[in-house]
């Protein structure tokens, strides 16, 4: 099964989780979502959906297009708000009253599928913009740098997406695999909780999606990582836990080769495989 595409057919919702499932969820988990609902001129992106993930771990959300992917990203970083449902960063913090650069400041980062580098500035530079810093106002931001501190963490976050050897390049001559590293580098320098993938190895080589796979597994390794893809490879290579979501809500999740065999994501791929070939047939 290498991609997912649309079926028609509206999935079996789980069932909601009952109070003492949503407690132990919520006290445990670093996002957790319930009973969200966003809508676009009257198309429901989502759904009622219930999701959560805990905290260091790696999770991979999967499904056709229109499932409703991009907008539990959306949801989760403050940029779409739903009509109804809530959804809960770490312990309590609610984030919906948020607007999008506090939902960031709270320790939620994005990296989004085109990579939006600064290219005529160095690798270096790049990083060192995006590191985060005590709001102090403007003048002690100039004036009250820690430069010491600042030099190490650039580098350890070079280190760390691979690109210490290219920190003078500018940014515009990298490969797009390395655009895509230096974003997530700069993501990195807020110092994130949870990372918010959106198909990060699209249009890469084989070697730069296995290097992008180990990557997102070692930091994975002291906080929480949330992939949308497509690249079904690149799926069994990072998953832990696969979501698959369809139609604005949770079809099935668990480990990749037991979501892979689950008849409603049989239904759902195979059901339109189905049409399409009737359809040229």
């Amino acid at each position: 099964m290498a991609d997912f595409t649309t079926a028609d057919r509206a999935p079996t919702a789980p069932p909601a989780p009952d109070r003492k499932t949503r407690e132990k969820s919520r006290t445990g988990s670093i996002i957790y979502l319930e009973d969200v609902t966003v809508s676009y001129d009257g198309f429901k992106a989502l759904s009622h959906l219930n999701f959560f993930m805990d905290r260091r771990e790696l999770r991979v959300v999967i499904g056709p297009n229109g499932a409703g992917k991009t907008t539990l990203l959306d949801v989760i970083s403050g940029r779409a708000k739903p009509e109804n449902g809530r959804v809960i960063f770490g312990d309590h913090t609610d984030v919906l009253p948020l607007r999008e650069n506090e939902v960031a400041g709270l320790g939620i980062g994005r990296k989004f599928q085109t990579p939006s580098v600064f290219v005529n500035l160095s690798v270096w530079d790049n990083v060192e913009l995006s590191l985060k810093r005590p709001s102090k106002g403007v003048m002690a931001a100039l004036f009250e740098r820690d430069v010491a501190d600042e030099h190490a963490r650039v580098a350890a976050t070079l280190a760390t997406v691979g690109l210490e050897d290219k920190a003078a390049l500018q940014a515009g001559a990298l490969s797009h695999g390395e655009k895509q590293w230096l974003e997530i580098g700069m993501v990195m320098a807020q110092d994130p909780e949870l990372l918010l993938v959106d198909e990060p190895v699209a249009g890469m080589t084989d070697e730069e999606t296995a290097r992008t796979g180990e990557l997102l597994e070692s930091i994975a390794a002291d906080r929480s990582v949330l992939v949308i893809e497509h690249d079904m490879e690149f799926v069994r290579q990072i998953a832990r836990k696969v979501t698959v979501l369809h139609q604005g809500t949770v079809l099935c999740e668990g480990p990749v080769e037991q979501v892979k065999a689950d008849p409603r994501v049989l239904e759902v791929y195979l059901g339109r495989r189905r049409e399409t070939a009737d359809a040229h047939g």
